[in-house]
């Protein structure tokens, strides 16, 4: 599961929720201009964009589940089951790239979409799983700038990108699905509703938000991307940075998992384990957990860019209280 939203005010703002039923050994990750990274079918990049985000680290190599480089390009990771598909079979005339580096790939070496645009064109994504122990995990992409939004999917039609003018991304099924089903819903209205239903006079709203009956609540991946997109959409928040950030939070609790609310085939319970929301323009990556919903934030710009060495920030997980008293 999951739902990620690009948003801008005076900066460009790119958030996301892990809606998912284990920990996948996340930390905030730091990965440096000069941190040598390798590919399993192309060459080492010794030099490349800082970056930041959500990760695990295995063998000294980082997985990001999402991240934000130097140049305010963002990549978000959703599962995507049942429709993605890699191919086994390597390209000869393309970059060979595995699922697991693609986050890594396009931060590294791409400053805006239009250079994604522009590097997936020569890219190939291929079945390489990071060890006999770590699977491929099924995703689709969310890549956003300032001034682009778009998705990557690679399915059993191919590797396909897609504009996203909605700004949002949830799961199953895909992306084309997702914006034909915004269709359903273009009677929406965050005003007063008028009495379409037939001229008797005393039907008249009863409570505010009528306008907006019939916005789905549940949390099937399609409904998500309805919610998100509607209050993206017609959200109205002060340009600065704090409230700007609070308001993406405020977007994505709206789609927030609680535990107990979505129990998987295993019987285990989909909850989003942190939500996060990252100011692109200057490089602040924001983080709450399910169980601390204190905001705890990583400066990319406080970090010595030119460093050669990942640096690691553990989640603060544990409830943070300011006592008044």
């Amino acid at each position: 599961m999951c739902t990620s939203i690009a948003m801008n005010t005076e900066d460009f703002y790119f958030g996301r929720t892990m809606d998912i039923e284990y920990s996948f050994g996340e930390k905030v990750v730091f990965t440096p201009r000069n941190y040598p990274i390798s590919f399993r079918k192309n060459d080492t990049l010794h030099r490349h964009y800082a970056m930041l985000g959500m990760a695990s680290v295995m063998e000294n190599y980082p997985l990001y589940a999402e991240a934000v480089n130097e140049r305010g390009l963002c990549i978000a990771g959703l599962n995507f089951p049942d429709n993605a598909y890699y191919p086994q079979k390597e390209d000869p005339v393309r970059h060979n790239v595995s699922p697991f580096e693609l986050i890594l790939w396009l931060c590294a070496k791409c400053a805006s979409v239009t250079d994604v645009k522009a590097l997936m064109a020569s890219t190939h994504l291929i079945s390489i799983p990071f060890n006999d122990d770590l699977p491929l995990t099924p995703l689709h992409w969310h890549i956003a700038d300032r001034e682009h939004s778009i998705v990557l999917e690679s399915t059993q039609n191919g590797l396909e990108l897609y504009d996203n003018p909605v700004g949002v991304l949830t799961n199953n099924p895909g992306f084309h699905f997702q914006t034909t089903n915004l269709c359903q819903y273009m009677n929406l209205t965050t005003a007063c509703p008028q009495n379409c239903f037939s001229n008797i006079k005393s039907l008249v709203p009863f409570g505010q938000g009528l306008g907006s009956f019939g916005l789905p609540g549940d949390y099937s991946p399609a409904s998500r991307f309805v919610k998100a997109a509607y209050l993206s959409m017609n959200s109205v928040c002060e340009k600065d940075e704090m409230s700007s950030v609070s308001q993406l939070f405020h977007i994505l609790d709206s789609v927030s998992m609680i535990r107990g609310s979505v129990v998987t085939k295993q019987e285990h319970y989909d909850t989003t384990t942190y939500a996060c929301c990252m100011n692109a323009t200057k490089g602040r990556y924001y983080y709450k957990t399910y169980a601390n919903s204190q905001l705890t934030a990583v400066d990319l710009l406080h970090e010595n860019l030119d460093a050669q060495a990942l640096k690691t920030y553990p989640l603060v997980t544990e409830p943070q209280i300011s006592w008044a008293n």
